[in-house]
């Protein structure tokens, strides 16, 4: 009788035995996976940084953790140079072709010159501006590719990344941009003295506009045999001499300040900028004799310039560099500029504007205002901050 217990007993222990054991593989095989939370982050080291906790424990020796994630940095950055490196040789590699520089623009058209010989263009439909802010899928001073056909054309199959664009608002499309010109390094704001009359507003929006395009700004007089008295020129140009700007005092009939203008654009890719009838293809054809441009008197009627240069053109200097030449801008949008950063272009209201009696002070009308003292004092030119008021009052809160 015990026999026979002691073999049910032993019988009831392996099927136990393997009960277990078919569970575990079973369990194995199919693992439970714990319930997820949504408030519950990924890791336990977000769990501490949710919480803010202090890390008393360490599973980890002292200073592993740190330095397992610098070793993670550095593998990282060096995929993602690697990453970058094999795109760019990717990308070109599959451009094909010639590069040039667009010279010209017209609709659907454009003239791109290949170091010597120049090449009519048309544009590969695969191009688009979407996206981009822009208007216009080329500009003048466009780096770009281009393939040519037996036909003595050329398509544009890319445009290379621009370093630097001059835009205005488009006149149809306000939200978005129309480039003037691409990858100049330096904007020549040509104003004159009389025919058309200076007018220092629209060389202040010309000036905020080379800033916010990192542009290097020159502003060039011209006219200035029209001036009775030469020093009168200086007198009116000296709030921007005292801020430390480049002024060149310019006359394309006499040639006054022509040498000075022409190694000024030395070299450098410019782009010309100022009302019509200001002279600027006059002061081109001064500059580098040959170029035929067409000139035009200013009107009897308004006072101001006839549009003569009808589009965006740019040519190339004998002394090196090229000068964008554009029609003249009776109107510069500052797109995208808001009122609070409008101080930030005027130096001289930034340097004192610590003294006003509210920080978020206009400048325009709150007591205790440093900036207007400023101009009361003769310490801010009276004629920029008129002009500040007048912009101030364009722009967007």
């Amino acid at each position: 009788m015990s026999n026979c217990n002691e073999r049910k007993y032993r019988h009831r222990e392996v099927s136990r035995t393997m009960r277990q054991v078919r569970k575990q593989i079973k369990r194995n095989r199919n693992p439970k996976r714990p319930r997820r939370k949504d408030w519950m982050p990924d890791s336990s080291d977000d769990l501490d940084a949710l919480y803010d906790l202090p890390k008393t424990e360490r599973i980890m020796p002292r200073g592993e953790r740190e330095r397992r994630q610098t070793v993670m940095d550095a593998a990282l950055a060096t995929l993602e140079e690697q990453a970058s490196a094999d795109e760019e040789l990717s990308t070109t590699e599959e451009l094909v072709g010639l590069q040039g520089v667009v010279v010209e623009v017209s609709s659907g058209l454009c003239r791109v010159d290949l170091g010597g010989r120049s090449l009519t263009c048309a544009l590969r439909g695969s191009l688009t501006a979407q996206d981009t802010g822009f208007t216009n899928v080329v500009a003048v001073g466009d780096e770009v590719i281009v393939s040519e056909n037996s036909s003595a054309q050329g398509v544009v199959e890319a445009v290379l990344p621009r370093r630097s664009v001059l835009a205005r608002p488009d006149v149809f499309y306000r939200h978005l941009k129309q480039v003037i010109a691409a990858n100049v390094e330096q904007l020549l704001i040509v104003v004159s003295w009389r025919d058309p009359i200076f007018w220092p507003e629209l060389a202040d929006r010309y000036l905020i506009a080379a800033e916010r395009n990192s542009l290097s700004p020159i502003i060039c007089l011209n006219k200035i045999d029209l001036a009775e008295d030469v020093a009168d020129c200086r007198s009116a140009l000296r709030p921007y001499l005292h801020l430390g700007y480049r002024v060149l005092f310019t006359s394309a009939l006499t040639g006054k300040g022509v040498s000075e203008l022409r190694e000024a654009l030395r070299g450098r890719m410019t782009v010309l900028a100022g009302l019509s009838g200001v002279g600027k293809s006059s002061l081109l054809s001064a500059v580098q004799p040959g170029l035929q441009l067409r000139t035009g008197e200013v009107s009897d009627r308004s006072g101001e310039g006839q549009h003569v240069t009808t589009q965006v053109n740019l040519f190339k200097l004998d002394i090196g560099g090229f000068v964008v030449d554009t029609p003249g801008i009776r109107e510069f949008g500052l797109s995208g500029l808001r009122r609070v950063e409008l101080t930030r272009f005027y130096p001289e209201m930034t340097a004192v504007q610590g003294g006003c009696r509210f920080s978020d002070c206009s400048h325009l009308h709150e007591p205790g205002c440093a900036v207007q003292a400023a101009v009361q004092q003769g310490a801010v030119s009276a004629t920029r901050y008129h002009n500040y008021r007048k912009i101030y009052a364009e722009l967007p809160t």
